[in-house]
């Protein structure tokens, strides 16, 4: 992808995202991308760029985290052909689950995945909208690697680069589409 098509991706982005205040608790501004995704012509470019960023070969199957980073998953999944694998919270998954556990920027959380959810070295593309502190991107990317996945790259919509959160990553790929 060209530096003028990721230029146009971004502000395709910053002008489909609204701020909330006060969300999910006094203080936080929550980025909503709900109107991206009812976008279809908007979310489709979105989903064709990152396919394009890691090619149609470039990885096996798409994990996404709970909950937006499932409407993701499910684009990138479907537009190569490969699988989606949810990363849940904490009891929502029927069968032997791997789990761990993380800091939010207000509280404490728990993500799981089925311990048998990747086939060892499987290629695994983590999907999520925002990237803020890089807590629960931290702790996914262990979770995967747990479960026997080989993350290549883990690629947000959106990154607060304010928030430092690629620092939590640091040696691993991390593509944000735009950052603020």
């Amino acid at each position: 992808m060209s530096d003028d098509e990721s230029e146009a991706l971004a502000a395709l982005i910053a002008k489909r995202v609204l701020d909330v205040s006060d969300f999910p608790q006094a203080g936080v501004v929550f980025k909503d991308l709900s109107p991206l995704f009812a976008d279809g012509s908007a979310f489709r470019t979105v989903i064709d760029g990152i396919v394009d960023h890691y090619g149609r070969d470039g990885f096996d199957v798409v994990a996404g985290i709970e909950a937006r980073g499932f409407v993701i998953a499910a684009a990138v999944a479907y537009a190569v052909g490969v699988g989606v694998v949810p990363v849940r919270k904490a009891g929502k998954l029927p069968r032997q689950v791997v789990s761990a556990s993380y800091e939010l920027e207000y509280g404490q959380a728990v993500l799981e995945v089925h311990a048998d959810a990747f086939v060892a070295g499987q290629r695994v593309l983590v999907v999520d909208d925002v990237l803020a502190t890089g807590g629960t991107a931290e702790a996914t990317l262990g979770l995967v690697e747990r479960a026997g996945g080989d993350v290549i790259g883990f690629t947000v919509l959106l990154e607060l680069a304010f928030l430092e959160g690629r620092k939590r990553l640091a040696g691993r790929p991390v593509h944000a589409l735009l950052a603020v």
